[in-house]
């Protein structure tokens, strides 16, 4: 049945966009609508209710145990009702269905695919105000103005009003959380205005590609306003504050899909698990560049050593040590900088993003609750209709308010319940694409920690062996008299050859890499053209890296480092 006029009415909805992209979901602004694919039960409207008013005073109990006894949909368990599908349809639903009335199979190949594609092409920073990204827009969606909008402007900020707004407005949608404006690389350097922008456009390719959130109305007023952006409608979590954290206290509720009742308590210990790892990445930086500084200083006395030494060859050697060892601190320094940028910065990232999934499905389980209490609502209803049908003395108004109070429980049952099946199936779904692109990611950036760690590492051994010749050259005995030794025999005397060369790293044999640290930015240059690890424009690059990683399994036995190789190397060599 219809709601009553004393109830809330039901949200307007938008049409969609087109086929080809699953269900059909319309924009949904009040975080409560997008049941176009869903019909409400068939009633007879006003005039049943009107014509029952009327002849209320001279109905028996038998006419108003008929009307009372319609379909009960608060009897049935909410386990029946999240595999019902509804049977009868909108008449104006089947305009959106492709293929048209009939949804003939061979008509989908000559529909159009709706696409909305962001290329950022800028990145502007003036001072320490809040940068200004620049972006092309390409789109066939029927909403929007025109197909194509050149160098839009928005500021991180209305990006971060964006993201707020998508996450509060569509509940069947994980939305990524927003790249912070700044990296760990530095304001103001090359690699920071590469990391911003890569991170920036794989939050729109995600955003611009999901089935749900390129339905919202706001995605229109984002690229199409001309003087700034800012939510028209600003819409709040179904329950904040104090009210959020008691209803986290009690146990969740009966859920009948086990795949997203399971997802919860594992994305919560990967929020806690990556933001507790963050600090712990956050401390060895801090440590790092505090070994840097005190490395520098230490270079700079021993440097100063010189002056005082009357053997040529040691004050040579205090000489270069201390340079050397300055050089090591500021390397070391640079080191820290490298591991909050590879590794620091993505945990932290990749905490916040699933706090946000953790709290999405959070409202999922909120919105199953609400339904839960409309079933029992309503059944409550249609016990005081049955008190009332089984009462002698029957009055007209009596029969008004049970009727109409039991239309609304229905109505508002119905309406939770589609609502739930949509943001069910969506949030299937969405749990699928973002463990899979969250792997992909902290893949990629694993690799890159070490790949970066690696070159650190090797950078500071060749400058440390850059001092061994002066060390060696402080007397004719190689530098060990003063110790009170004797020279070693001229067999067994030390080569003076670096381990680390132009053409590899002599002690793991593996060849070095022509682009050298470079690489570390091939996958911001491969996502800022477009690519995405977590999907499947970025295939390529993650296959790509999974098969060098593989190469790297699958050397040979002779140049891995494991510990039977190193013992090898070790005692056939010489210091």
């Amino acid at each position: 049945m219809t709601p009553t006029m004393d109830s809330p009415p039901a949200p307007q909805f938008g049409s969609a966009i087109g086929p080809g992209h699953g269900p059909e979901y319309p924009s949904d602004h009040d975080g409560l609508s997008g049941l176009e694919g869903f019909a409400r039960p068939e009633s007879s409207g006003t005039d049943e209710l009107s014509s029952t008013t009327e002849e209320a005073g001279d109905m028996g109990t038998s006419d108003l145990s008929e009307r009372l006894q319609s379909p009960q949909i608060g009897e049935q368990s909410f386990t029946q009702h999240q595999h019902m599908h509804p049977t009868e349809q909108r008449p104006d639903a089947q305009r959106h269905r492709p293929g048209g009335p009939a949804g003939k199979p061979g008509q989908r190949a000559n529909l159009p695919q709706y696409k909305l594609e962001a290329k950022i092409t800028g990145l502007e920073r003036t001072g320490r105000k809040d940068p200004i990204l620049r972006f092309d827009v390409h789109t066939n969606l029927p909403k929007f103005r025109t197909t194509q909008f050149r160098d839009v402007r928005r500021t991180h900020s209305e990006f971060v009003k964006l993201g707020e707004h998508l996450i509060s407005s569509n509940p069947e949608a994980f939305v990524p959380s927003v790249p912070p404006p700044v990296t760990s690389a530095g304001s103001g350097t090359d690699e920071d205005e590469v990391r911003v922008k890569a991170s920036m456009q794989r939050w729109l390719n995600y955003v611009c590609g999901n089935e749900v959130l390129v339905r919202d109305e706001e995605m229109i007023l984002f690229v199409e306003s001309d003087f700034g952006y800012s939510p028209v409608v600003r819409r709040k979590q179904p329950a904040t504050g104090v009210r959020r954290k008691v209803i986290k206290q009690f146990a969740p509720p009966p859920d009948d899909t086990p795949e997203l009742a399971n997802a919860r308590p594992i994305v919560k210990l990967f929020y806690l698990g990556t933001m507790e790892t963050g600090h712990k990445v956050d401390r060895i930086v801090k440590a790092r560049r505090s070994l840097g500084l005190a490395e520098s200083d230490l270079g700079v006395k021993l440097g100063s050593m010189q002056a005082q030494e009357t053997h040529t060859g040691l004050a040579h050697a205090y000489r270069k040590l201390g340079k050397t060892i300055q050089t090591t601190g500021d390397y070391h320094a640079a080191q820290g900088t490298a591991e909050a940028t590879t590794l620091g910065d993505p945990l932290q990232y990749h905490s916040s993003d699933a706090f946000i999934v953790k709290e999405t499905l959070t409202n999922r389980q909120i919105l199953i609750r609400e339904l839960l209490q409309a079933q029992q609502a309503t059944r409550s209803k249609l016990a005081a209709a049955d008190r009332l049908k089984a009462s002698t003395n029957v009055k007209r108004e009596k029969v008004d308010e049970a009727i109409s109070s039991l239309d609304e429980a229905r109505s508002h049952e119905s309406y939770l319940l589609q609502k739930t099946q949509r943001v069910t199936a969506n949030l299937l779904q969405e749990r699928r694409k973002w463990f899979a692109h969250t792997a992909a990611d902290l893949r990629l950036s694993i690799r890159e920690y070490v790949l970066r760690e690696i070159e650190a590492e090797r950078r500071t051994l060749a400058t440390l062996e850059s001092a061994r010749p002066d060390i060696r050259a402080i007397d004719h005995t190689g530098g060990l008299s003063r110790l009170g030794r004797e020279a070693h025999p001229t067999v067994r005397r030390a080569s003076m050859a670096a381990s680390q060369g132009p053409k590899g790293d002599a002690w793991s044999g593996v060849p070095r890499r022509s682009d050298g640290l470079d690489r570390s930015m091939m996958v911001s240059s491969e996502i800022l053209n477009g690519g995405d690890p977590g999907t499947k424009a970025g295939a390529a690059g993650t296959s790509a890296s999974a098969g060098g990683l593989k190469g790297m399994e699958e050397e040979d036995d002779d140049d891995r480092i494991d510990a039977k190789n190193a013992a090898s190397r070790l005692a056939s060599s010489t210091f």
